[in-house]
């Protein structure tokens, strides 16, 4: 018995295309629970379309802030580069991370013997920000099989309300239509659930690597700065000096930036 001559539903749609149901043929024969997955499934590629602009690494860590907080650190403009992170258009990675490392230094007198240790803690907040950006996918593919089984259900409670109420041909008729309900439905869920499991799990492999060459390539460096920095702000008379032999020596080069 094919969907065409089970369901009574199908065989106008099916009439002019030789037996062969569209997209939206299955998504009609999934009843209200179908266009609720499609949504999701839009959505789904929303999601996917966002994390590939806004998880690159050069947004992550934008050469020229690098620069300008390395410059300003090694000067002991602790200040400066408190308000440069706080300026930063792009509200990136790196910038929070300073932000509030340099915040929790500035606070203590030894903050500088601590500036690793506080760019690390911030660094651990900042990357579960970024996860979190990644918890939409996850829910998807939470929500999509769940939504797929209600559908399930439903067409099964139709199937055996049908079994126990009709007799003969027309109970054939609504045994079918209401399985084929519960099938698509079943797939529909399948169809969002799955890429949105691989996708979520590429995703956060990407912000792991990401941040991990970031805190390598940026962040140490930086800690490092910034204890510098705290240590040269600590001393009376010692930051003009530190800044004319900053502007004298050659800037450090920025790491190379990767998408």
């Amino acid at each position: 018995m094919t969907i065409a001559s089970a369901n009574p539903v199908l065989p106008a749609l099916l009439a002019e295309g030789g037996g062969t149901m569209s997209l939206f043929e299955y998504v009609r024969a999934g009843g209200s629970l179908g266009y609720v997955l499609i949504a999701l499934s839009v959505l789904a590629v929303a999601l996917v379309v966002r994390n590939l602009l806004v998880l690159r690494k050069s947004l992550l860590a934008p050469e020229d802030l690098v620069t300008r907080l390395s410059g300003m650190l090694r000067a002991g403009d602790v200040a400066g580069a408190a308000r440069a992170c706080t300026e930063d258009p792009g509200h990136s990675f790196v910038a929070g991370v300073m932000q509030s490392a340099i915040r929790r230094c500035s606070a203590n007198p030894m903050g500088a013997f601590e500036a690793r240790a506080a760019v690390e803690e911030a660094g651990q907040v900042a990357t579960a920000k970024l996860q979190r950006l990644n918890n939409g996918l996850g829910v998807l593919a939470a929500v999509g099989p769940m939504l797929g089984l209600l559908g399930t259900v439903i067409g099964m409670i139709g199937a055996f309300n049908a079994i126990g109420s009709l007799q003969g041909a027309a109970r054939s008729t609504e045994l079918a239509r209401f399985m084929s309900l519960a099938l698509v439905n079943t797939a529909q869920g399948l169809v969002v659930a799955v890429p949105c499991t691989v996708a979520f799990a590429l995703f956060r492999q990407r912000i792991d690597r990401m941040v991990t060459d970031v805190a390598a390539d940026v962040l140490e460096p930086l800690s490092d700065d910034l204890a510098a920095g705290l240590s040269m702000a600590a001393r009376p008379g010692a930051q003009a000096a530190r800044a004319t032999q900053v502007a004298a020596a050659p800037a450090r080069p920025a790491p190379t930036q990767g998408a």
